[in-house]
């Protein structure tokens, strides 16, 4: 069962009970009721037409406004209704409810918001891509294991190769930060490729690469912009004149193939690891398509067990903060700060 909150997406509820029709796996869906109703029969319909907009401040919000959709919907994963959860709202607070009702992985610091890019030769996976501006290289240790442990769940790459996002390939360029993460990931069990530059990102040379929330944000919204801008500007080349539209016209299957390969709603948003549930974050624009591709993708990482997996390897890779043997996963409270 995953629960979806069908409040804030850009084309409105009717879309993501659409997407979920699609998708064609059990639901529990939140939002207005009387625009859920096209979702088919095997979603179970709950009316929660309260929302947390993008102004609101996230973690004050989901604390006090417990109606809200996306609340309910966390709250469903969080005492067993449900086993993931998927919203197209607003990022912060699907993060904060993620967070606040799912709770962490035992032992982890905090959670990624791990984003799968649709890159020609990828998908190449970027985390953190927001969740937390800064990290401490054990954040990014446990960033990179948990990284891999996706790609091997949800993408079903055997050994993905990890980098380490930095101003030179060589291991002593980075800040203090990345130059800890790197003699750590290095002596660990990871294909760990060592430093990587984001030119590396686009052309696919590892497979997932790893951040911190201000420089994976950037990357992300960078490669995003440049990708957009790109297509732009050759469909209007294409659209200038008599003789580039019969090209046009020539090549227009192989650009409708690269189009679908490179559609952001192919892959369904991102995903925040380190909670004790999958969390998918659909983007906003997301239609039904892609609706659909984030449960799909909410649904793959429950049935790969993804957080058991991650759990796991963190553990066995010694990159869990200290915790009780045994209580990797479950715990019944939350982990202490991270200070």
């Amino acid at each position: 069962m995953i629960a979806v909150d069908a409040n804030g997406a850009d084309q409105g509820p009717g879309a993501v009970a659409e997407g979920v029709r699609r998708a064609g796996v059990p639901t529990l869906l939140f939002g207005p009721r009387m625009e859920l109703l096209g979702a088919g029969e095997r979603a179970e319909l709950v009316d929660a037409p309260e929302t947390i907009k993008a102004g609101d401040e996230p973690v004050a919000a989901v604390r006090s406004r417990k109606d809200a959709s996306i609340v309910q919907a966390a709250a469903a994963v969080a005492d067993g209704r449900a086993e993931a959860l998927v919203s197209a709202g607003s990022t912060g607070p699907t993060l904060a409810a993620g967070t606040i009702e799912i709770k962490r992985i035992r032992g982890v610091f905090r959670p990624a918001l791990a984003v799968l890019l649709p890159v020609p030769d990828g998908p190449v996976l970027l985390l953190d891509a927001g969740a937390s501006v800064q990290a401490r290289p054990e954040h990014l240790v446990q960033f990179a294991y948990m990284g891999a442990c996706f790609m091997q769940a949800c993408v079903g790459m055997e050994r993905p190769r990890v980098g380490l996002l930095s101003v030179g390939e060589e291991s002593g360029k980075g800040t203090p930060e990345v130059l800890a993460a790197h003699d750590r990931l290095a002596e660990g069990t990871l294909d760990f490729a060592g430093n990587v530059e984001g030119f590396d990102l686009p052309r696919a040379t590892i497979d997932v690469l790893v951040a911190d929330g201000f420089a994976g944000n950037i990357a992300l919204k960078v490669l995003e912009s440049s990708m957009k801008t790109l297509s732009g500007e050759i469909s209007d080349r294409i659209r200038s004149g008599a003789v580039s539209g019969l090209g046009g016209l020539l090549i227009r299957r192989k650009l409708r193939k690269l189009g679908e390969e490179l559609d952001p709603e192919r892959v369904g948003g991102a995903i925040l690891l380190g909670l004790r549930k999958p969390v998918v974050v659909a983007h906003g624009s997301f239609g039904p398509r892609g609706i659909e591709s984030a449960v799909r993708l909410a649904h793959r990482a429950v049935t790969e067990d993804m957080v058991g997996r991650t759990a796991s390897a963190l553990e066995a890779a010694g990159a869990l903060r200290s915790a009780p043997a045994g209580s990797v996963v479950g715990a019944t409270s939350e982990t202490s700060s991270d200070a």
